[in-house]
């Protein structure tokens, strides 16, 4: 299942490629959010990584999440793997003008197993009120990062 949603800013797309990559600064949102977030050194793979772990609906859960892809100023990927699915979260930044930027940030969830798959297939039956909810939370993100 895929989620994308696009948010535009009155701040140059640099300064917004910054807000959004100031990793320091979102582990800070996490844990203000209720989550546990461990940075993974990672040296032989050169690879950014976190442990993410949070309560939701009554479970624990984990989830792993690797930067894939890093390319200032413009676009960076995070890779994820949690028991039940895998995800990736792309966010390219783009810039209509000057003083003015978009954000573009994409989720693609996937399955890893058939309950997971059900899961899935329900989620897709509110699928409209869940691009709201997710177009919400990521404005709000920006909003956080920006500051």
């Amino acid at each position: 299942m895929k989620f994308s949603t696009r948010t535009d800013k009155e701040i140059t797309a640099e300064r917004l490629f910054e807000a959004v990559s100031d990793f320091d600064r979102i582990e800070r949102i996490l844990m203000r959010r209720g989550l546990s977030v461990t940075r993974v050194n990672n040296a032989a793979e050169g690879a950014r990584a976190w442990d993410l772990a949070f309560d939701w609906r009554g479970q624990r859960r984990e989830l792993r999440l690797v930067l894939v892809q890093f390319d200032r100023p413009e676009h960076l990927a995070l890779s994820g793997q949690s028991a039940p699915f895998d995800l990736r979260i792309d966010m390219s930044v783009v810039a209509p003008s000057r003083q003015k930027s978009r954000l573009i940030f994409e989720l693609e969830v996937k399955p890893r197993h058939m309950r997971a798959r059900l899961a899935l297939q329900t989620a897709k039956l509110g699928k409209a009120q869940i691009d709201r909810k997710f177009a919400e939370k990521v404005r709000s993100f920006v909003d956080n990062a920006v500051g």
